[in-house]
């Protein structure tokens, strides 16, 4: 048999399930490659062994019980250090805040403690999860497996690159503005974004613009959504909700079916302020895409899509509102990233009617956006506009702090030119990889869907081979 971490995540929990391996024997194998692996990619920044293999005794005793079993019964994963798991440190990736301890799970790590998943601790992120990349003043940054000089992404690097070196099947994620799909992309993995308020845990009832949602990160379509399942299964008090789905999200994986009408794009709400560049092999991503959705049987079309020219600005002030909130201790500002000091200092001085001028815009642009979009039944386009970017790449060659700050803003609004749209929209959407440069980094593709669509998504990737 194969070892664990070459199964498949609906593999693995196959096996789980029947027995032919142990929660207990999993969570050891992963264990070892997080202490064999971990030290040059950064991926954990806090590893919890002695409480996973705790937990994954508890489970096998379950079994051998003959209790009725989660759907992810005894399959490792972790969870962003923006998130409380009870025991473990929360960090939220800035040494601004004292050390603190989680008294109990957050909601979505105690949906998946229900389901049955394994923690195997915390992972790497960027300081309160502002970014594009996942580097801070906490611990090592989190780095790509396809070369580790290079970055994974963010806000969730540090998942994207346990799921991409094998130190975890899957992972959840959580995306404010391209959070789980810009990883994804740069580590070669199924990245989704679901519907604003598919799952009531993380689903953007807690920030401003309800940009945030989480999501799966995952080597195939079917494992992301074997993981979106486990993720929507819990009590949906939350004001904001999607429509229910006929079935679950991996019987619509593994049917793969549907041929779609899909409209092509390259074009970014950030041109209206920012020179919008696309590396080569982003277009060859691109390329490789439409020639991949076209040899499955899809109708795609050049769609001619205009963005509102406030969006970059208005997006800005509300993007980074809930740092004005943020509790610091006393003395805690001073030890903030540029970014987040100088973006910080920049939401306290503006007033509210700020605030609501640019949810305004930002509400005008999503119901425009969605009007131009509903021509066709997805939108494809790049995932990145450039390839993975260096470790520190971001914000580097100025002196004045607030012109590192500018710059490392501008530089995430040119990595990622085609996401934070789809977050101001609520609507769901995927990254596929279906490139490998000859350098051996990944490119990917993002479609984005209909509202409620996940299902089309996954079915869709499915059908590409993924």
């Amino acid at each position: 048999m194969p070892a664990p971490h070459e199964l498949t995540a609906v593999e693995l929990r196959d096996a789980l399930a029947s027995g032919v391996l142990g929660a207990e024997e999993v969570t050891v194998h992963y264990l070892r490659r997080i202490e064999e692996l971990n030290p040059e990619l950064g991926a954990f920044l806090t590893p919890t062994p002695e409480l996973a293999v705790a937990e994954a005794r508890a489970a096998d005793a379950r079994r051998l019980r003959g209790e009725k079993l989660g759907v992810l019964h005894g399959v490792p994963l972790a969870h962003k250090d923006l998130t409380d798991v009870a025991g473990v440190r929360t960090t939220l990736g800035s040494t601004a805040l004292d050390p603190r301890v989680a008294e109990e799970d957050a909601p979505l790590p105690a949906v998946l403690r229900r389901a049955g998943a394994i923690s195997l601790g915390k992972t790497q992120v960027p300081e309160f999860g502002l970014s594009s990349y996942s580097e801070n003043r906490v611990g090592p940054p989190a780095r790509n497996p396809r070369d580790p000089r290079l970055s994974p992404g963010g806000s969730s690097g540090g998942s994207a690159a346990a799921v991409a070196a094998g130190l975890i099947p899957f992972a959840p994620g959580t995306d404010g503005g391209g959070s789980v799909r810009i990883p994804a992309a740069a580590t070669g993995l199924v990245g989704l974004k679901p519907n604003r308020g598919r799952i009531p845990a993380g689903s953007a009832q807690q920030d401003l613009g309800q940009f945030v949602v989480a999501g799966p990160l995952a080597r195939t379509a079917a494992d992301a959504a074997l993981l979106l399942d486990a993720m929507v299964d819990e009590p949906n008090y939350r004001a904001t909700s999607a429509a229910l789905v006929p079935g679950t999200f991996l019987a619509a994986a593994l049917r793969a079916e549907g041929r779609f009408r899909i409209g092509v794009s390259t074009r970014s709400p950030f041109e209206s302020r920012l020179d919008i560049q696309l590396d080569p092999e982003a277009v060859q991503a691109l390329d490789a895409g439409i020639a991949a959705l076209t040899g499955a049987g899809h109708d795609l079309a050049d769609a001619d899509l205009m963005y509102d020219e406030r969006y970059p600005d208005a997006f800005q002030v509300v993007w980074t509102a809930g740092l004005a909130t943020a509790a610091l201790p006393l003395g805690g500002g001073e030890r903030l990233t540029d970014l987040a000091a100088v973006m910080r200092q920049r939401a306290l001085r503006r007033s509210a009617a700020d605030l609501v001028a640019a949810v305004d815009v930002l509400r005008t642009f999503e119901a425009e956006t969605i009007r131009q979009y509903s021509a066709y039944d997805m939108i494809l386009t790049p995932t990145l506009g450039m390839t993975p970017r260096p470790i520190g790449w971001y914000g580097s060659g100025h002196e004045a702090a607030e012109d590192r700050a500018d710059e490392d803003y501008a530089r995430q609004c040119r990595y990622s030119p085609f996401t934070s749209m789809v977050n101001v929209c609520g609507l769901p959407a995927i990254t596929l990889p279906v490139l490998d440069t000859e350098a051996g980094l990944p490119m990917g593709v993002q479609l984005i869907g209909r509202p409620g669509a996940e299902a089309d998504l996954l079915a869709v990737a499915a059908q590409l081979g993924y």
